[in-house]
Formats: structure tokens, C-alpha cells, sequence
């Protein structure tokens, strides 16, 4: 057998086995709605261990590089199949925690939930290698294509199952968030297991010559804009992040310096809140004495400015500290909590 004869065979084999991944099943149902059960138990326990441990059982990967094939193939009863057989998954997943959600309504919204409502840049890049990485291990039988759709499912199934918890609980902006990571990973490793695909020499218009790059371009024409404008606008959010995590910051190191220097207290801890036309960063002290209004105004003045432009106001809750013993009130070494 030649060469390419044995490359031809190899391909066939390779389609045959993305086709039979991509078809919808009961057993893809049943293997996405069980991975969404333990991911959402492992959003309210907050622990991205089991969230992670979910992934093993969940079925996704298949679709998504049947859907590629299907167009680098140019082949639309593959795509009708993969696309039925990839949306029957996440609404799967989507109504699962959703019902999960309603029965554990008294359960807290935790931070393993809400990290999954803001897509970023880096979202997006993360999703394009996992693509890139889901293609290849499929057309290569020396990978384990088992631990990267592991992969595939860890960017998919916890922002479905967030997104379905959080519309339980009535936070549609935030729920939509969550749909909108899911959205970016999803459209993300699609097109780059195409181009994977397409590289690897997987595209054919006819049996005897090769699918033009032009061909591939326009069958993807609309994933491509739809991945151009979620660049744009998550680089854009991306930067908002950047400034408002480096305001933030330089804001608790300042009040930190100045309360610790001129006050001799103990910076507790700070939150920031927005209204409109003003950003309130209220600062939680602990210590022996209150501030007085003339310490507030100079430190306010020290605070960095807001990245939206607002004016910062800085309100101090103040607790006071008294350590007493048989000698009575101790007064020097409050602030640092040494009562020696």
C-alpha cells in the first residue's frame, strides 16, 4: 500500500470516528446532565477541584469537532447532526443547574460562580489553544484525547452550569455573563479545531483536490466576525479590568501607609462601591482613637484616581480597640494587637 493510499485510509478513519463522536445519543444527554449535576455542586461547595473532577464524565468535544469537520468538509448532514447533538448537550447542562439551582436557592452565590460572569481577553486565547489542542489529539493517536476534552469541558460546562444557577436565583445580567464565557469558549475552539483540521490536511472539494483556503475562509466567514468582535469588545473589557484591579490595589496600599504611619491604627480591610458620578472606597480601622475629619480629607486627597473618572470619596468605619489588664487600659502597642 502507498503512502498516500495509507494517508487516505488513515483520514477515512479519523472522519469516521469524529462523525460516530459527534452523533447525538442518550448517553450524551445523560453524560452532560450528570457532569452538570456535580459541576454545580461543586460551584456552591466553591471548590475547583470537583468542578474540575466533572469534566471527566462530560461529552462535548465530540460536537464541537464534528461541527468543524462538517464545515472544512463541507459536509451539512454532519453539521445538522454535530450542532443537534452539541445544543442538546448544553441545554442539558443549562436545565440541569437550573433545577439544581431552584432546590438550592438557600445556598449562597459563591466566587467559583461569580469568576464565571466577566469573560476576559485571556478567556478567549485560553479557548483558542484548547481548540487547537482538542483537534489535534483527535487526528493524533498518540495523544490522549481523552484529558483534553477534559479540557474542552472544563471551558464549557461550569459557565452553562453558572449561567443555569444564576438564572434560578433571578440574576439575568449576571447569568448572561456566564452565557456569554460559554458563548466566547464555544465559538473559540471551534474555529480553531477547524483551522487544526483544515492545516492537517482534513478538507476536500472533490476527491482529487484540496479545499482552497479562499473556500475555508468564507465557510467560516461568520465564526471569524463573530471572533474578531468577541476580541474586540473582551480586550476592551479586558483593559476596564486591568485599571480597575490596579486602582484598587494602589488604593489599599495608600490607605494601608497612611492609617498605619499617621493614626497608629490597623487597616481592616476595604470595599468599593459605585453610584452615580462617585466611587465611595469605604475603609473598615481598627485602633485605639478615631480619625479625625482632617486626617479623612488628607487621605482622600492621597487616593489614586478612578479609571472611569469619578470623584472618590473615602468613608472610614472606625473600630475602636482597647486592651485592658490588672494595671488597666493599655495604650501603645494597640494597634498591632500586642498586648505584652
Amino acid at each position: 500500500m502507498s503512502v498516500t493510499a495509507s494517508q487516505s485510509q488513515w483520514k477515512e478513519t479519523v472522519r469516521e470516528n469524529i462523525r460516530e463522536d459527534a452523533s447525538f445519543t442518550k448517553a450524551h444527554l445523560l453524560m452532560n446532565a450528570l457532569a452538570a449535576t456535580i459541576a454545580s455542586y461543586g460551584l456552591f461547595a466553591n471548590s475547583p477541584a470537583v468542578v474540575i473532577g466533572a469534566m471527566i464524565v462530560a461529552m462535548l468535544l465530540g460536537p464541537i469537532v464534528g461541527v468543524s469537520l462538517a464545515l472544512v468538509d463541507s459536509d451539512v448532514k454532519v453539521l445538522l447532526k454535530s450542532l443537534l447533538s452539541l445544543l442538546s448537550g448544553a441545554v442539558a447542562i443549562l436545565a440541569t443547574a437550573f433545577i439544581i439551582g431552584i432546590v438550592h436557592k438557600d445556598i449562597p452565590i459563591t466566587s467559583e460562580i461569580m469568576t464565571r460572569t466577566a469573560p476576559n481577553f485571556l478567556d478567549l486565547m485560553i479557548a483558542l489553544a484548547g481548540g487547537v489542542a482538542g483537534a489535534y489529539a483527535t487526528v493524533s493517536f498518540r495523544l490522549s484525547l481523552a484529558l483534553v476534552g477534559v479540557a474542552i469541558a472544563t471551558a464549557l460546562v461550569p459557565p452553562l452550569s453558572s449561567a443555569g444557577i444564576l438564572l434560578a436565583r433571578g440574576e439575568i445580567t449576571l447569568a448572561l455573563g456566564a452565557l456569554e464565557l460559554a458563548i466566547v469558549n464555544l465559538v473559540a475552539i471551534q474555529f480553531s479545531a477547524s483551522v487544526v483540521l483544515w492545516l492537517t490536511g482534513f478538507r476536500r472539494v472533490t476527491r482529487t483536490s484540496g479545499q482552497p483556503i479562499t473556500k475555508f475562509l468564507k465557510q467560516n466567514l461568520l465564526i471569524i466576525i463573530i471572533l474578531v468582535a468577541l476580541g474586540i469588545s473582551l480586550s476592551v473589557n479586558s483593559r476596564h479590568a486591568i485599571a480597575k484591579q490596579l486602582f484598587e490595589t494602589k488604593t489599599r496600599f495608600t490607605l494601608q501607609q497612611e492609617i498605619n504611619s499617621s493614626m497608629g491604627s490597623h487597616l481592616v480591610g476595604v470595599r468599593f462601591a459605585k453610584v452615580p458620578g462617585k466611587t465611595i472606597v469605604r475603609a473598615v480601622v481598627r485602633g485605639p482613637n478615631p480619625p479625625s475629619t482632617t486626617q479623612i480629607a488628607a487621605m482622600e486627597d492621597q487616593l489614586p484616581s478612578s479609571p472611569d473618572g469619578t470623584s472618590v470619596t473615602l468613608r472610614i468605619r472606625f473600630v475602636q480597640l482597647m486592651i485592658i489588664d490588672r494595671d488597666g487600659l493599655l495604650h501603645s502597642d494597640v494597634a498591632f494587637g500586642d498586648d505584652e
